[in-house]
Parts: structure tokens; sequence; C-alpha cells
């Protein structure tokens, strides 16, 4: 009889503790799956709508301007850049954008605030978050010459309704003092105050004549992707290449410090919790390997005096952890299939508790907790919970491998 088969039949001699710890790996296969997915449903989530405010995944901009952003700093020759970057496989869109403070005024208040100028053709559902939020009017068109769409909040506090009058002041491109007058044309409600209460939407034509720009200059381009995980690859690429060495080319963590260290805390304290859960379940194992070895003294003793070598004990103990391993994955695998389908299409509301507008570093997030996992977590979940149960064993083994055959035949 062969090692592999010994080692299968050593398992099923007691099938109670057996089953008892396979069921402890399957379940931190559902732990570990819950955990990782909701990671990579969320922060994903955040990203994108991150990215959807105005910035992109990816941002090309003038030099320093993330650092002290100024409308007299623009990128010249957008069209052309623009071009290029939509043609690239991880691109899903490009958007040109100008940004910049302001001050907005009514008939009876002022408010200062940001901006950002679009040009409708270019605006989707997809690419820009401002158009899922409108709650009241219409999005700018191509013939909204001087409309302007701003949070609800803004309007508020300018005692300001649709069709009303609203003037924004801001520097043109030499440092001077400008104004021009707009009219609301619709109110978005993100959920996050700090943009419903000084946000607002411009038509791009009309802000270039009125910064003094030129048709083909803006202040960024804000690149969609098709994964957010290639953006630190991408960047690094396309700040390589001459055709953008005139330009600053920056990732979703420069543009968005706040939210990625927010992100990253949160990632801390969710492996923090996985590996606390892995060290119960490691120590599962290796006591139920430990008892397992320790009842069976007196059999390793008569199994080396009949020749047994003590690394054949070893290997026999290993791959007991080995099947042992493959049968609590091959569970929790079962078990948590049903498990991550209904928590990737449905999910759990959790609006009752957090209500329609929660937001995580200044980002609306979706109040259904949902799960996804990428191919990478799941590749990562497996091995890494399979590389715990053997080491688990490998204490245990080393110690079946280490009795002594004439002290073991004494055992009772």
């Amino acid at each position: 009889m062969n090692l592999n088969t010994l080692a299968w039949r050593n398992l099923w001699r007691h099938k109670r503790r057996t089953l008892i710890t396979a069921s402890s790996i399957a379940f931190g296969v559902l732990l570990a799956v819950t955990f990782t997915g909701a990671g990579d449903y969320f922060y994903t989530r955040m990203i994108d709508a991150g990215a959807n405010m105005g910035m992109g995944h990816l941002t090309l901009a003038a030099p320093d301007y993330n650092r002290a952003p100024s409308t007299q700093k623009r990128i010249h020759a957008a069209d052309t850049l623009q071009t290029m970057i939509v043609g690239l496989p991880e691109v899903k869109s490009a958007v040109t954008r100008i940004q910049g403070q302001a001050m907005f005024a009514s008939a009876r208040k002022s408010v200062a605030g940001m901006f950002i100028a679009i040009d409708p053709a270019q605006e989707t559902a997809n690419n820009n978050l401002f158009i899922q939020a409108l709650s009241e009017g219409d999005m700018l068109t191509a013939s909204s010459g001087k409309g302007i769409v701003m949070g609800e909040d803004l309007a508020h506090k300018l005692q300001l309704r649709l069709g009303k009058k609203v003037v924004y002041t801001t520097t043109d491109v030499n440092g001077d003092i400008v104004s021009a007058i707009a009219r609301v044309s619709g109110l978005f409600r993100t959920g996050v105050a700090e943009v419903d209460g000084g946000m607002a939407l411009l038509p791009m034509q009309s802000v270039q004549k009125v910064l003094g720009y030129e048709a083909d200059e803006v202040s960024l381009i804000a690149v969609s992707l098709h994964d957010q995980r290639t953006s630190h690859a991408l960047r690094d690429a396309m700040q390589n290449q001459p055709e953008f060495k005139h330009v600053e080319v920056l990732n979703w963590q420069q543009t968005q410090p706040d939210l990625a260290g927010m992100i990253a805390v949160d990632k801390s304290a969710n492996w923090i919790s996985q590996l606390l859960i892995a060290l119960l379940i490691a120590a599962g194992i290796l006591n139920t390997m430990l008892m397992s070895v320790l009842e069976r003294i007196r059999e390793f003793g008569v199994m080396m005096a009949l020749g047994m070598s003590p690394r054949n004990l070893f290997c026999l103990v290993m791959l007991e952890s080995f099947w042992l391993a493959m049968i609590g994955l091959l569970i929790g695998v079962v078990i948590t299939i049903p498990w991550y389908w209904y928590m990737a299409e449905t999910g759990i509301d959790l609006t009752s508790a957090y209500g329609d507008d929660f937001s995580f570093g200044g980002v609306l997030l979706d109040t259904v907790f949902k799960i996804r996992l990428f191919k990478e977590s799941i590749i990562g979940i497996l091995i890494g919970l399979f590389s715990l149960a053997l080491l688990s064993g490998a204490y245990p083994a080393w110690r079946a491998g280490r009795i002594p055959p004439v002290e073991s035949l004494k055992a009772l």
C-alpha cells in the first residue's frame, strides 16, 4: 500500500474529527470570499465613482497643476492628445475639461465654489456622475451657451431655482478677474455635501471664451479605464512616451489622495481581520493533526520498526494534511458558490441602516452590500488556505518523524 492511499484511509479513521476540521477550512473559504469580495467590489465602485466626478482614473494636466491648480495652467493641443489616448486598448473614454474655482452670486447671496467646464458631446452617464445624479431640469447640451447645472445645496444657498440667472467670477489666463452670467438649467444631488453645496457644471465653449483659452486648450483630460487596476502601469507607460512629455500624467491615487488613503487603511483592517481568522483555522488544523500523531505513537513505532524511514513518516502525515486541505477546499467551494452568486447578483440592501446618501472619502457609495472577486483574488484565497493547511501539518509531521522507535513501542 502506497503512502497516498494510507494517508487517505488514516483521515477517515476519525470521520467526525476530519469533517469538523474540513468544515473549518470550508468556513474559512466562505469568509475569505466574503471579505475579499466586498473589498474588490466596494473599492472598485469608490474608485470609479471618484473618477466620474471629474478627474478620471488617469488625469493629463499641465506640469504642477495637481499640486497648485490654476486656470492659468493649461494643456495645449488637447484634441490631438485626446485622440491618441482614446486609441489605447485600456481606455474606455477620454474627455476634455476645464476646472477652476469661482464665486457664484445671485441677487441675494454669494457663495465660493468650484466649476467644471464640460463638452456635452463627450459626456455620458458612464464617465460623468453628475448626469446620473441629475435631479431636476436638464443637463447641458451643445446649445447650452449660457446654461449652468449646479448642486441642489448650492442653489439653495443662492436661493435660486431653474431658469434664474447666476453670475460666476473667476480668473482668466492672465490672472485677471472675469465674470459671466449663466442661467440655471439643471440641478443635481450626489449625496456628498461638499459636492452638492459647492460644485457647478458649465459649457466648455463659453468658459473658454471667458478665460481667454484657445479652442484646443483645457485644464485637463480625464481618462476612464475599463479596469482601474491598470492605472499605475498605463500612467508609467504614457509618461515615458515623447508625445506626453509636455504634460503630467497622474493616476487616481495622486489626484484623490484622501480616497486612496482611506482605501489603504480599510484594506489593512480587512487583511488583519482575515489574518486573525486564518490563525484560528490554522490552530484547528494543527490541533487535529497533532492529536492524530500523538494517538498513533505506538503505531508509528511499529511502522518504523518494520522499516519505514522517518522521511516517509513525515511524508505520510503531510499527505494527510494535503487531503484534509483538499476536502476542506472542496466543501468550501460547494457552499460558497451559491452564496457568492446571490451576493454578486442581489446583495443585501443596507439603505435602512445608512440611508440613500452614504459616502466614503467624499465619494457616494451604493448602499446595497455586494461582493465581486477578481481572478487573482480567487487564486490567492485558494492557494493561501491550501498553504495554510499544509504549514499547519508540518509540525505534527516533524514530530511523527522524530519519534524514537524503541520509546514509542513502550507507549500504551
